[in-house]
């Protein structure tokens, strides 16, 4: 068994105390003298008894020493009778002594790191089983608005930060002043712009963001929105910054335009063999006129899509929220385009030779102006909102010969849901008006059954 023999130094500190020792005894072999660095005046210590002076100041101060001491001996008794004698050795006692003296301080527990507001964004669009084509649109979203907090940091806020908890009403509104006049910064503020580009399909250059109008950035907001729901739902937040927000929600569209059969039969049979490439994107156009999807499912589409004479394909833009198949029975115009390139050698697989949809794009508008379809048509300004005259051949589209199949088909049966199961919206679709229109003649049809 341990014991504990007090004692004091023979030489004093420059104000006359000396320090307290103490010489533990484990065995014969193991004695270990440790200071405590308690110290007293030698008249009030004894044969390692405390003599307690009459002044109570005095009194109080030796009994708090004392109390440390037997603190000290406690210690080291407990160590004893609690360690292994095998580990009992000097340098372990010294060791053990010094770390209750001079205990070493406890870490601070570190603050759980707040979530950054783009991690649980990323993590939205992973966890979301969402399409291809809104993974796109929210990354679109998501650069805005990392470029929307380098332009408040720009301009007197170098500290801000977008957080999910704090982003409330008044940034909702900064962010669509923001970007209403985003295509104005590119000039003043050409670093956010290198940082994070508006356009990441350009290498050699940073484009200029464009102006964006209001159904754009209903669009933008309506991706927000959705986004702030999931993570209220993931108790991620209690947030809901849109729910004060009195700007617009709601998108508006013009009068849907689209080219007549007699038109797309003028284009179809215009001699274009003088130039065999603009040919091609003909065809390619005249065979989504036929069958009504998007250019992005049109530009998959292989030869093992036609099954049984219809084209079948699980629209892209919906396949994540409402996956469903599509199928088209091809008439005898498009059976023959299908034909025509069929066994290629430039088809890599895919049902005609396709190229980038924005050269598609541009290919359309040289096939209107060469196939003289340049009827003028109102469309409305996207970014302004007000109504225009403009000519087909300078806004024709891949996304109008959706329109034309929808809308000359709905012109024929008038039934949005059989129509819709061909085009692939689903039924009492809000997203049907925009392809279909009530024209003068379906218009006198009606009249004419209360005459």
């Amino acid at each position: 068994m341990a014991t504990l023999t007090r004692n004091i130094t023979k030489g004093t500190n420059p104000i006359g105390k000396a320090e307290l020792l103490l010489r533990l005894s484990v065995s014969r072999n193991l004695v270990v003298r440790l200071k405590t660095g308690l110290w007293i005046a030698p008249e009030r210590f004894n044969k390692g008894v405390f003599s307690l002076p009459k002044d109570q100041a005095a009194r109080a101060e030796i009994r708090m020493i004392e109390d440390k001491l037997i603190d000290i001996e406690r210690f080291l008794v407990n160590l004893c009778e609690n360690t292994n004698s095998d580990a009992l050795t000097k340098d372990f006692l010294i060791a053990q002594y010094d770390l209750f003296l001079h205990p070493k301080p406890e870490k601070k527990k570190r603050q759980p790191k707040e979530p950054d507001f783009f991690d649980i964004f990323e993590e939205y669009i992973e966890k979301k089983n969402i399409s291809v084509w809104r993974i796109k649109h929210l990354r679109v979203l998501k650069r805005a608005l990392m470029r929307y907090e380098l332009y408040v940091r720009a301009n007197g806020r170098p500290r801000y930060k977008i957080k999910l908890d704090e982003f409330s009403v008044d940034d909702v509104n900064g962010f669509e002043k923001f970007l209403r006049s985003e295509h104005e910064f590119y000039e003043k503020y050409p670093e956010i712009y290198q940082a994070v580009p508006a356009d990441t399909h350009s290498v050699r250059k940073k484009p200029k963001p464009h102006p964006k109008g209001d159904n754009t950035i209903i669009g933008l907001f309506g991706l927000m929105r959705a986004f702030y729901r999931w993570c209220r739902e993931q108790e991620l937040t209690t947030n809901d910054p849109f729910a004060k927000y009195n700007g617009k929600t709601t998108e508006v569209y013009g009068t849907p335009y689209y080219i007549t059969l007699e038109e797309r039969d003028r284009i179809a049979d215009f001699d274009l063999s003088a130039n065999p490439s603009l040919e091609v994107q003909r065809d390619i156009f005249i065979f989504q006129c036929l069958i009504g999807c998007r250019v992005s499912d049109l530009m998959s589409m292989t030869p093992a899509s036609i099954i049984n004479g219809a084209i079948e394909y699980m629209p892209q833009k919906t396949k994540g929220e409402r996956p469903q198949v599509v199928r088209v029975p091809l008439n005898s115009r498009a059976k023959a385009l299908v034909e025509r390139y069929a066994g290629r050698d430039d088809l890599g697989g895919k049902l005609f030779p396709f190229i980038s949809s924005q050269k598609y794009n541009v290919a359309i508008k040289k096939i209107f102006k060469t196939c003289g379809v340049n009827r003028m048509v109102t469309v409305l300004n996207p970014t302004t909102g007000q109504e225009e005259k403009r000519p087909l051949d300078e806004i024709a589209s891949s996304h109008l010969a959706r329109r034309t199949f929808i809308g000359n088909l709905y012109k024929k049966v008038k039934d949005p849901n059989l129509v819709g199961s061909l085009s692939g919206h689903k039924e009492g679709s809000k997203a049907f008006a925009r392809y279909r229109d009530i024209d003068e003649d379906m218009k006198k049809e009606l009249v004419s059954l209360i005459d």
